[in-house]
């Protein structure tokens, strides 16, 4: 897709810091650095979302993210890591091109707060479950 970032940064028509490439996915170091080393994995093919993606372009890119994020977490001297994706608009996707980031976690005062709000007995899990399965 001509308009999509991604597609231009992996069709080398921007510039980026690239920490890795092969024919499926290349990593660059995201501009916006949630936490020093934030880095993220396109892929080369335009999905629009981890939803629509080749099975085994994900497997690969999912591979490749681990090799990356051990090394980071490694040579960053992190303490953890997140790895994320998020699927459409409502979920926080800002760009429609499949791409997992790479967040090193220094320590829970780094000013990345991805916590999950606690919704327990709000809900009947066998009601969600038959509705999901049915």
């Amino acid at each position: 897709m001509s308009d999509c970032i991604f597609c231009m940064i992996k069709d080398h028509q921007i510039n980026s810091t690239v920490l890795y490439e092969d024919d499926i996915c290349m990593a660059i170091l995201d501009l916006s650095q949630a936490t020093r080393g934030h880095a993220l994995v396109i892929s080369k093919v335009h999905y629009d979302s981890v939803l629509e993606a080749d099975d085994e372009a994900l497997a690969h890119m999912i591979v490749a993210a681990k090799r990356l994020a051990n090394q980071i977490k490694k040579n960053l001297n992190a303490q953890g890591i997140n790895i994320l994706t998020n699927a459409k608009e409502a979920a926080g996707q800002t760009v429609s091109h499949l791409h997992f980031h790479i967040i090193p976690r220094y320590d829970q005062h780094d000013g990345f707060n991805p916590k999950f709000t606690d919704h327990q007995g709000q809900w009947d899990l066998e009601d969600i479950k038959n509705e999901i399965l049915k």
